[in-house]
């Protein structure tokens, strides 16, 4: 069946870096476009970022210049480096299709001193 795990999130101090990973199965992850959303509490879900299936990415203005989305077909993982954390980045990030069509699970990030 598919899958989307994702995992790499934690507590961080703001300025810091988490990269978060998510493993994919069940599915050609490879011919799919991807996408991070995140959802603080309290808050409607929020777009963060996106890739195609050739690479190419997009960034919400509010992390454009700290965060980096990345894939490996071989490994059937994308990830998202974050780096610069602040406050404001505390959320649930989930990962999924671009169309919505698969979601994982979320893992939490929490930026605080």
């Amino acid at each position: 069946q598919v899958q989307l795990v994702e995992s790499g999130g934690g507590l961080v101090q703001p300025g810091g870096s988490l990269r978060l990973s998510c493993a994919a199965s069940g599915f050609t992850f490879s011919n799919y476009d991807m996408k991070w959303v995140r959802q603080a509490p309290g808050k409607g879900p929020e777009w963060v970022s996106h890739i195609t299936s050739g690479g190419t990415t997009r960034y919400a203005d509010s992390v454009k210049g700290r965060f980096t989305i990345s894939r490996d077909n071989a490994k059937n993982t994308l990830y998202l480096q974050m780096n610069s954390l602040k406050p404001e980045d505390t959320a649930l990030y989930y990962c999924a299709t671009s169309g919505g069509s698969y979601w994982g699970q979320g893992t939490q990030v929490t930026v605080s001193s």
